[in-house]
């Protein structure tokens, strides 16, 4: 933390890229990037846009082991190293536990790391809803992007202070580490038809703390949201075609997006193309938060 007593911050206190061109400020290479929630989905189509800048990858699930498949073909398709681990993000001794031994393993860095992990609410009006849910989803969507966070965090500031691995060797081409978390523009807007209060605060909640940390972390890492709108993923099984019909008459772009739409804002805000970005929540919507 640089801020200073009475409220300003030291002058300079963040790096630049000495890059002069712009594609090159897209590369990870040699970089370590873990991602949770990268089973399927957005965070599977995450993992895989890492890999393809350079980036060596460890992915994250809960129940889905088709994970470990899509790790080997990672590392095999793009030539880096990957590798999934299960872990409980609601845990924060599991969390840390896993980060530590994947900095170890992954040649004793941590750049990027992308809190992906969530689950919807499917139970209609909240006073309806059973207790259980509600607190799982706060549990996952909210205290497991905490638990990552603090624990990335620590290996973020470790590696700027020391300028070292955490196996004391020197760190090479470490500008500040990225935390990036998959919120929702359901944490900015209400959705209809559907009703889904718990699900709407929980990511209200991610997008508030991701900017509060993006004051607490200035000078050795950087942190900024992704808010999907309608994106074709698992998570949206539940509601049905009728319900997709409205959704799609709000959106501007008349449909769901596809998760390898999103591979250009998560890249943007993992690398050093985005070094003068923190705090920012970008809302990938096809236009649904405009009218």
């Amino acid at each position: 933390m640089v801020q200073t007593t009475n409220g300003t911050f030291p002058h300079d206190n963040s790096a630049v890229p000495n890059v002069d061109r712009v594609l090159p400020l897209f590369s990870l290479k040699g970089r370590t990037a873990i991602v949770s929630g990268a089973g399927a989905g957005i965070g599977l189509a995450v993992a895989e846009a890492f890999a393809e800048a350079g980036a060596n990858v460890a992915i994250w699930y809960n129940s889905n082991k088709q994970a470990v498949t899509s790790a080997e073909n990672i590392a095999k398709t793009y030539g880096v190293k990957s590798k999934a681990y299960q872990v409980n993000v609601t845990s924060a001794e599991d969390v840390d536990k896993a980060i530590t031994e994947i900095v170890k393993e992954f040649n004793g860095r941590l750049d990027i790391f992308v809190a992906n992990s969530g689950i919807p609410w499917t139970e209609g009006a909240f006073i309806d809803g059973s207790v259980e849910t509600a607190r799982n989803v706060m549990a996952i969507n909210v205290d497991g992007v905490m638990w990552c966070a603090k624990s990335a965090g620590a290996h973020f500031r470790r590696q700027k202070e020391q300028g070292t691995t955490i196996d004391g060797k020197p760190l090479e081409n470490f500008i500040a580490g990225s935390f990036i978390a998959t919120a929702s523009m359901s944490g900015s807007i209400v959705n209809i038809p559907q009703l889904q209060a718990v699900y709407n605060s929980s990511k209200a909640a991610v997008i508030h703390f991701c900017k509060s940390l993006a004051v607490e972390w200035t000078g050795f890492a950087r942190v900024n949201t992704v808010s999907p709108g309608y994106i074709l993923t698992e998570i949206s099984t539940f509601c049905s075609p009728e319900t997709k019909n409205i959704w799609k008459g709000k959106i501007v772009m008349g449909r769901e997006g596809q998760t390898g739409e999103l591979k250009g804002a998560y890249l943007y805000l993992a690398s050093d193309a985005s070094s003068y970005t923190t705090g920012l929540d970008m809302i990938v919507d096809g236009g649904y938060s405009l009218p």
